[in-house]
């Protein structure tokens, strides 16, 4: 009977230790895009000159990791709208796009960052269509909660 005591007791601390404790924390918080500093670009209602390079300015945060982020531009001729911006911007008539502009692109983001200053070029065609875009930045942390900032830009 003291054998099987044993044996159970054996048995049962091998059951306990062998059960991982992982005890970190559940990250459960979007991450944050940053397009209050004084060089982030673009904006609310900015203008980008076709034939020209620009550059996107960006700072992103996340309270574990950071993951990737990725950028969209394309045509808002219809009026539709994805804006996370409280203030609105001009726009032109409805119009029927020819030869719109669509850019979509992903970017990844270095191990281990907590906070990244994001910046990419971009060229903007010389004949692609004026008038009213969507710039979409959507950053994923490593955990893969998404946020999505949609700005209203217009192509000169």
């Amino acid at each position: 009977m003291k054998k099987l005591k044993l044996l159970l007791g054996v048995l049962t601390l091998a059951f306990i230790t062998s059960c991982s404790s992982d005890n970190a924390e559940i990250d459960t918080e979007y991450p944050v895009i940053d397009i209050t500093g004084a060089n982030a670009f673009p904006i609310q209602c900015s203008t980008i000159e076709r034939g020209k390079t620009f550059t996107f300015k960006a700072t992103f945060n996340d309270n574990v990791e950071l993951g990737s982020y990725s950028l969209d531009i394309h045509h808002n001729f219809d009026h539709h709208t994805h804006s996370t911006e409280v203030n609105t911007c001009e726009t032109e008539a409805v119009k029927s796009p020819v030869k719109p502009m669509l850019f979509i692109n992903n970017y990844t983001i270095p191990n281990g960052m907590k906070s990244y200053e994001a910046t990419a070029q971009i060229t903007i065609p010389a004949d692609v269509d004026p008038g009213d875009y969507h710039f979409m930045i959507r950053l994923t942390d490593k955990e893969g909660w998404q946020t999505l900032k949609g700005l209203s830009i217009k192509i000169l």
